[in-house]
C-alpha cells in the first residue's frame, strides 16, 4: 500500500472515530461519561483532560476486575478538522517518524491503535449502557 492510500485510509478511520465519539459523548458537552459493558463486568470511562478552542484531549479507560482486560487510550480530538486520533495507548506513544523504529514496535503501530479504538467504540455502541450515575 503506498503512502497516499495509507494516509487516506488513516484519515477516514480518524474521521469515523470522531463521529462515533461525538455521538457517544453527547457532542462533547459533558466532562466525563461512564458506560457499563457486559452486564456491569466491564466499565468504559471517558474523561476530557484538556480542552482548547479547536482540540480536546480525551482519556478513555476500560476498567474490569481482571487487570489483563483493562486498558487506557489518550485521544486527540480535532474539532475543526473533525478527526479523533489515538496519541497513546497504555501510556506508550508511537515513535515519531524521524526516529528509527525500535524492534518493540511494529511499523503500523499507529494504525493498530486507531483500529482498536474503532472496534472498542463499536462494542460500546452494541453492548454499552449509560452508568446509573448519569441518569436523573
Amino acid at each position: 500500500m503506498n503512502s497516499l492510500q495509507r494516509t487516506s485510509h488513516h484519515l477516514s478511520v480518524c474521521s469515523a472515530n470522531f463521529r462515533r465519539l461525538k455521538k457517544l459523548l453527547n457532542n462533547f458537552d459533558e466532562p466525563s461519561f461512564d458506560f457499563a459493558l457486559d452486564e456491569g463486568q466491564l466499565m468504559a470511562n471517558f474523561k476530557i483532560i484538556d480542552q482548547q478552542r479547536h482540540t480536546l484531549l480525551l482519556e478513555t479507560k476500560q476498567l474490569t476486575a481482571n487487570k489483563i482486560l483493562s486498558f487506557k487510550f489518550r485521544i486527540q480530538i480535532f474539532l475543526d478538522a473533525k478527526l479523533a486520533e489515538v496519541v497513546s495507548f497504555q501510556n506508550e506513544q508511537p515513535v515519531p517518524f524521524f526516529v528509527i523504529k525500535p524492534k518493540s514496535q511494529s511499523l503500523d503501530e499507529k494504525f493498530q491503535q486507531n483500529q482498536m479504538l474503532t472496534e472498542w467504540l463499536e462494542l460500546i455502541f452494541l453492548r454499552g449502557m449509560v452508568s446509573n450515575t448519569l441518569l436523573p
